[in-house]
């Protein structure tokens, strides 16, 4: 019996020295990505907060700008795209598509004086542009979030944990490909 009790004590102080390291570390892997997650519901509140606004702004234009529907589709295209989109590559691709149907409705606003005088239509583009700082903020606090996590994902020793507990790198949330490039706009020569 007394032979057993040494094989037994050493492997009972392996599993005792592998839940010192591991528990700690898993704690933390939950944490991180629970703080990614917390993050990542910022941005989905605020892009949710955007395509609400969106059919009073356009509703409130269309009244002055009739002659506009290709712009108010491309916004009630874009606007399903994002209330649709489930991935962050997916909401970032279907926020710049929304952001550039947007920037065209304030060029359309530029051509319709009384429009632009338009107390509600003034007052939704002031909520709309607090809700883009919001989601800019968020953004920027979501990716910081991943960044992080995905170092301790990609870390030794914290790879081993990562790849025995199934904790994968997570995506940012990027702008699309283009997007930094304002887009085109063409009325035509309706003069």
């Amino acid at each position: 019996m007394k032979k057993l009790l040494g094989p037994i004590a050493v492997i009972i102080g392996i599993i005792v020295v592998l839940a010192i390291i591991l528990v700690p570390s898993y704690n933390k892997f939950v944490t991180s990505e629970e703080n990614v997650d917390q993050a990542y519901s910022q941005i989905e509140t605020q892009l949710q907060r955007r395509v609400d606004l969106i059919p009073n702004l356009v509703n409130t234009a269309k009244g002055y700008a009739k002659h506009e529907k290709e712009v108010f589709t491309n916004i009630a295209d874009a606007r399903s795209k994002l209330a649709g989109a489930r991935t962050p590559e997916d909401q970032a691709t279907a926020n710049n598509e929304l952001t550039g149907a947007l920037s065209r409705l304030l060029v359309v606003a530029e051509n319709y004086p009384e429009l632009k005088a338009d107390k509600q239509f003034t007052q939704l583009m002031d909520e709309l542009a607090g809700t883009e700082n919001r989601i800019a903020v968020s953004r920027k606090d979501y990716n910081t979030e991943v960044a992080s996590y995905n170092k301790q994902v990609q870390r030794f020793p914290g790879k081993l944990v990562a790849s025995v507990f199934g904790f994968d790198k997570k995506e940012y949330f990027k702008a699309a490909p283009g997007s930094e490039e304002a887009p085109s706009v063409d009325f035509g020569d309706d003069a």
